[in-house]
């Protein structure tokens, strides 16, 4: 079986699941929908034995060969462990929301639907080695992420969250296509594994620093980095599976993936180092630093996961500076951005399923209403203590030894002689000890701000108690993964961490095997990280327990300078902006839409018939022209002028059937008799329809038209009429294929069975074309229909009624 094809099973799955939803109200959807990010699970970790000893599986499905395009699912250590996680999380996420989401009351067939084509962009996003599905993956995430994320569509604020989730990451993705074409413009291939094979060759092209840019801006928007993290906030009106899913173990790290698996092509340049490093590090101390701002416990998740989501981010950024550094060090940072990616994915699932719990059974997320509730809901409470010390970076939690690492990195970068890291280094372990600190804080305040101190009675919505067991199964899953993988990080290393490494710096690596990375807890009383954390605890305690005095620095800074003002601000401007732009040319006047593509049009080819010295005229292919051909072509211009200056309906309907057989007469004497014969007819037709029609035609008017506007309407009638003819002139002069003509006259009697040539073209050559412009016509003929009965229905009733 082609395995490309399991990308697509959870689409196919979602197919079923309406029906599903509408004929089984006993049971939950969700049972359903278990089973299909759970066998995903299981059949992608056998792929684990092949990758751990540096294998990896290729499958493709053809889609646009012809343009080197197709569907890819490329299976190697990094692949793997985000398809691990894609499918693992997402099980017990599932199986969450089959507790969290009541059956009765929730469009449970919309959900799953939903959260199913996300797994399904998602897998594609990770295993997708052709840069164009995966872009085309890629924004199937943005698509479906909108409606996880407004799932409740009917509150405001769930509208407004997916709006700006979209508009973000789609622009985002936007800037990340405008990367990829240049990539196969440099490579000439869209192959990911072809392009990193030729990678050292990009270095010096002209596109490079533009495509690293523009790839950059993809991943930052997805992955909610500085100055873009703004969206992942709002989308916290999500339902709590949801933030669960998307925000802790796949859509945020969509934008990792996508640094990591593009490392060993842009590593090479400063640029990528400086700013995924630099980026990452502001980013962490940026949302750690607000996440004790909020109030809302899914807001404080939401701003610890930009942190988090930076802290892995500057770690990429120092991992990639071992393509200009043999230092382990930075091999170390490397390995340590995807223990840590995991680490997050498990310590954070479990907290946003506890917040998700506690608005469940007490009727809020405000943190100020809450407290009190270790004792009512214990085992809850062990879950978020768990989750909160892991965050914190405390033993023995499997966050704390992915901290450690992350600190020993950015003490070394300042080591680091190349592109003035020597001088401007010093910055970074500065910026990441002072993040540790507020990440300390943020998750003391999560946690026991929670559920420790004294009950605030009669705040609470519902009298609160603990979740149901179902409900708490997937948190406790994931909290006592937080615990096992402290005691046994080196077994996750040889299956997960080490092919991933192996599969991001192939400059290093052969095989996973080749990584002599240990982890431990304990380096010695001389390690310099075990003080800078000895200090993140012992100032965080401080900051924490003083909270109340200084949080309030916060309300100094003023709403209408900040991110989300600007964002909004960008908004308004553009819709208000957009508004006087439409009701200045929208007039509702279609001669005035007319003038404007018509303008257009005339500007547009003129400059590029003269600028691109595409006007040539050769004298010498054109007929003879002879006397009747220009007395002929008088008679023309005179019945043009009349039917424009005619003051009567009938004498402009005259001038125009003029118009119509001085065409026919211009055919007849360049020897065309069938295409003289179809005018003729044509003509006939129309100005007798017109006739008959006469008496329903309203009465020419003057429209009360300026000097001004009809000098307009005669420069762009000119500007047309130029255009036209300079167009005809170049094209028959500049013939690069032969015409098509000498084909309809060698074929018209053998193959056609015809006489009239241009009858044959019309029914047989062109016969479809033909039988759609009849269908047009009759469409069109019935809405008439439609418009006259209506029109003559009202009449009738209005002389009833008189």
């Amino acid at each position: 079986m082609e395995f490309v094809l399991l990308i697509f099973l959870p689409i196919v799955a979602a197919l079923f699941i309406p029906f599903l939803f509408k004929r089984m109200k006993r049971i939950h959807t969700g049972w359903f929908v278990l089973a299909v990010p759970l066998v995903l699970f299981l059949y992608y970790a056998t792929y684990i034995p092949s990758t751990m000893d540096g294998g990896h599986a290729i499958s493709e499905l053809q889609w646009i060969p012809s343009l080197g395009i197709s569907f890819v699912s490329y299976i190697d250590g990094l692949s793997l462990l985000f398809s691990l996680l894609i499918t693992g999380i997402g099980s017990l996420v599932v199986l969450y929301s089959i507790f969290y989401l009541d059956k009765n009351k929730e469009k449970l067939g919309n959900f799953y639907v939903y959260l199913l084509l996300f797994m399904s962009a998602m897998l594609g996003v990770v295993q997708s080695d052709n840069v164009i599905s995966l872009y085309l993956f890629w924004e199937l995430t943005s698509i479906s992420s909108f409606l996880l994320i407004g799932y409740w569509y009917t509150r405001d604020r769930s509208r407004f969250g997916a709006l700006k989730s979209m508009m973000i990451t789609v622009f985002g993705g936007l800037m990340m296509l405008g990367g990829f074409v240049l990539l196969g413009i440099m490579g000439d291939t869209y192959s990911i594994r072809e392009l990193i094979a030729s990678a050292p060759d990009f270095v010096g092209h002209d596109y490079f620093t533009l495509a690293l840019v523009l790839l950059l801006l993809g991943a930052f928007t997805k992955s909610a980095q500085f100055p873009f993290y703004i969206w992942l906030p709002d989308a916290m009106e999500a339902p709590t599976p949801v933030s669960a899913y998307l925000h802790s173990a796949t859509m945020v790290k969509a934008g990792l993936y996508l640094v990591a698996r593009f490392t060993p092509i842009f590593a090479f340049s400063e640029v990528w180092v400086w700013l995924v490093t630099g980026i990452g590090l502001l980013t962490l101390f940026w949302g750690s630093l607000f996440a004790v701002k909020q109030t809302d416990l899914k807001a404080i998740l939401a701003f610890s996961t930009v942190s988090q989501l930076g802290l892995i981010m500057s770690l990429l950024g120092a991992g990639a500076i071992t393509f200009h550094s043999d230092d382990a060090v930075f091999k170390f940072a490397m390995f340590a951005a995807i223990f840590h990616l995991i680490n997050h994915a498990t310590f954070k699932g479990s907290l946003f399923m506890i917040a998700g719990i506690v608005d469940h059974e007490t009727g809020t997320r405000d943190i100020r209403k809450l407290g009190g509730l270790m004792s009512i809901m214990p085992v809850s409470f062990s879950v978020a203590f768990i989750g909160s010390m892991s965050m914190a970076g405390l033993p023995p939690f499997n966050g704390f030894l992915s901290k450690e690492m992350f600190l020993q990195s950015m003490v070394a970068i300042r080591q680091f002689e190349l592109f003035q890291f020597d001088t401007w280094g010093i910055l970074f372990p500065v910026i990441a000890w002072i993040a540790s600190v507020f990440t300390f804080v943020y998750s003391f305040y999560f946690v026991f701000r929670t559920f420790a101190g004294k009950r605030k009675e009669g705040q609470l919505p519902q009298e609160p108690h603990e979740a149901p067991v179902g409900m708490l199964v997937s948190p406790i899953i994931l909290g006592v993964l937080v615990v096992g993988i402290f005691f046994i990080p080196n077994l996750v290393a040889k299956w997960l961490i080490k092919p991933a490494v192996a599969a991001i710096q192939p400059n290093l690596y052969s095989q996973p095997g080749d990584i002599d990375i240990h982890v431990a807890a304990w380096h010695g009383f001389k390690s310099v990280e075990l003080w800078l954390t000895v200090g993140v605890i012992i100032v965080g305690a401080l900051l924490f327990i003083s909270l109340s005095k200084w949080q309030k620095v916060y309300g100094l800074q003023p709403a209408k300078f900040s991110l989300n003002a600007l964002y909004d601000g960008m908004m308004s401007f553009s819709e208000k902006g957009m508004n006087r732009i439409s009701r200045f040319y929208m007039t509702g006047l279609i001669r005035t839409y007319m003038i404007y593509i018509f303008a257009f049009i005339s500007v547009a080819v003129l400059v590029i018939l003269f600028t691109q010295d595409a006007f040539v005229v050769d004298m010498d292919s054109f007929a003879h022209i002879g006397v009747y051909s220009v007395i002929n072509a008088v008679i023309l211009l005179l019945a043009v002028c009349f039917v424009l200056l005619s003051k009567t309906r009938l004498a402009a309907i005259i001038a125009l059937g003029a118009v119509g057989y001085s065409v026919a007469l211009f055919f007849v004497i360049f020897k065309a008799p069938d295409l003289a014969l179809t005018q003729l007819v044509i003509e006939t037709v129309s100005v007798a329809l017109f006739l008959l029609a006469f008496k329903h035609l309203p009465a020419l008017k003057d429209h009360g038209e300026t000097v001004k506007t009809k000098m307009t309407n005669g420069i762009v009638a000119i500007g047309v009429g130029i255009t036209v003819t300079l167009v005809a002139l170049s094209a028959h002069s500049q013939k690069l294929i032969p015409s098509i003509a000498q084909y309809y006259k060698d074929t018209v009697k053998t193959e056609a069975g015809g006489g009239n040539i241009v009858n044959v073209i019309l029914v047989d050559y062109r016969g479809f074309d033909t039988l759609f412009e009849i269908a047009v016509l009759s469409i069109a003929g019935i809405g008439v229909l439609g418009m006259i009965k209506l029109r003559l229905g009202r009449k009738e009733n209005s002389d009833e009624n008189k």
